[in-house]
């Protein structure tokens, strides 16, 4: 069967690259390997860790925060098991619009192990075994990532389990231990906490959010411990005893020496992810991988092999979501003569606690390194009107802004809707936009993003309302 596309795992990056292709005429097929559409993300990544976070976040509301604003709630308690349907709901309503959206614009799925065996051919091997050959003028490696994993460490996803059994736990642990300090770790950290666990993270680094801007990590750090987190940092892991009813965690200092032994009942092992490349006969064809595993590409996501390309976690940069969907349109509008584009200084990143973190662009540590003048603007949600009768006042906005040009740089904020605000953020710097015109645009009372105007107006020395 010959297409003009066939594009192998349908995650965010390799579902929207055959919807565009398919939009812009292409003769598309994809490949997936689960029996469902959406890759991670939408099977055990991002939409169904978004479902336990917010259910968790209002169990937690309900319990703490209702009677301060005069609703009463008596006899609260927690169906884990209907919070895991409701889970479940979510990730089923969205593996189902992808799989219509495929129907819609007249994609060809195949369901099995995708494998490239030559130029323009794709091998898939269905249940039992069972092969097909497809032929493509153009194929696409959207194959996304697999968790990390630790030395010495199994994973079973019962007691030792990655992000995958972290989101299905039948019953609230009374102690777990998250390896790794990042994003996915808090996330999922947060979750069981909020439901009742005993949390401690222990983290190799010496900090929480590695990568984020270091003002925003500190206050993140502090605001999860006065929720009840509890970090060990300095530190790792380097066994995992579970011989007895509870887990034996044995913690060293990062440099060695001084271990203890902590007990647990679940220990989520979230030290980050690695490109999934495995199977798809990439060293046969040549298909360059750098130090990391990943698919070297060039400026148009082309591999070193003529016919063969690559997007989202699987080539370098930010492993998220919205990147790799970038990326398949970009690819897509490449591949029929377009000027398909993605502007990585514009890529923003949320991290989905409470409150929410969100960044876009660069952090002050960047900037020193790279010796770039700039300046800085800040503003607490404490001086926030919406916020204060909300009760969201933890956090700030936090804008950078060219010395110079006055072009912002950077935006960071740490408040309640986080995720939502960065975009207006993300949108003024694709459009070049310096801090001026942020701090002249009219943004409604009372709101959460006034907050933003009040830091674009901080830079000069200007905010009213602090």
């Amino acid at each position: 069967m010959a297409y003009d596309l066939i594009v192998i795992g349908t995650g965010p990056g390799g579902y929207v690259c055959a919807i565009r292709a398919a939009q812009l005429g292409l003769k598309t097929a994809v490949v997936e390997k689960r029996a469902t559409f959406g890759g991670t993300c939408l099977n055990i990544g991002c939409i169904p860790s978004k479902a336990l976070l917010h259910a968790s976040e209002l169990f937690e509301e309900a319990g703490h925060t209702f009677g301060k604003m005069g609703i009463g709630v008596s006899e609260l308690k927690l169906d884990l098991r209907a919070m895991m349907a409701f889970k479940d709901q979510g990730v089923e309503g969205n593996v189902r619009g992808v799989d219509f959206l495929f129907k819609k614009n007249k994609i060809d799925t195949f369901f099995g192990s995708g494998r490239i065996v030559g130029p323009g051919k794709v091998e898939v091997k269905g249940e039992g075994g069972k092969a097909q050959t497809l032929e493509a003028k153009s194929i696409v490696i959207a194959t996304g990532s697999d968790v990390a994993r630790l030395k010495g460490i199994d994973i079973d996803e019962k007691r030792i389990v990655s992000s995958t059994g972290a989101l299905s736990l039948p019953a609230v642990p009374q102690h777990l231990l998250v390896i790794g300090a990042g994003v996915i770790g808090l996330e999922l950290g947060s979750v069981w906490r909020r439901l009742g666990a005993q949390v401690t993270v222990v983290e190799f680094l010496d900090g929480a959010l590695p990568g984020l801007d270091g003002e925003v990590r500190r206050q993140a750090q502090r605001l999860f411990e006065k929720q009840g987190i509890t970090f060990k940092l300095s530190s790792k892991v380097t066994a995992v005893d579970a011989s007895g009813k509870r887990l034996k965690v044995n913690v060293e200092t990062a440099k060695g020496g001084d271990a203890e032994s902590i007990e647990a009942d679940v220990v989520l092992v979230s030290i980050g992810r690695v490109p999934y490349t495995e199977g798809l006969g990439l060293k046969e064809l040549g298909v360059k991988l750098d130090e990391r595993g990943r698919v070297i590409v060039d400026h148009y996501y082309a591999t070193n092999v003529p016919g063969i390309w690559a997007i989202g976690d699987v080539i370098a940069g930010p492993m998220l979501a919205h990147k790799a969907e970038d990326e398949g349109v970009a690819l897509a509008e490449i591949l029929v003569g377009q000027a398909g584009h993605v502007n990585y200084d514009a890529i923003p990143n949320v991290v989905y606690t409470y409150p929410e973190i969100a960044t876009v662009g660069k952090t002050e540590e960047e900037l020193k390194a790279a010796r770039v003048a700039y300046n800085v603007g800040k503003f607490p949600f404490t001086a926030n009107g919406r916020a204060k009768v909300n009760l969201t006042t933890e956090g700030f906005v936090k804008i950078i802004a060219d010395a110079k040009t006055d072009r912002v740089l950077g935006v960071h904020l740490i408040c309640a809707d986080a995720g939502n605000m960065i975009a207006e953020a993300t949108i003024a710097m694709e459009f070049g936009a310096s801090v001026e015109d942020i701090a002249r645009t009219c943004h409604a009372h009372p709101t959460l993003p006034e907050a933003v105007k009040e830091a674009a107006m901080a830079v000069a020395k200007r905010a009213i309302h602090m």
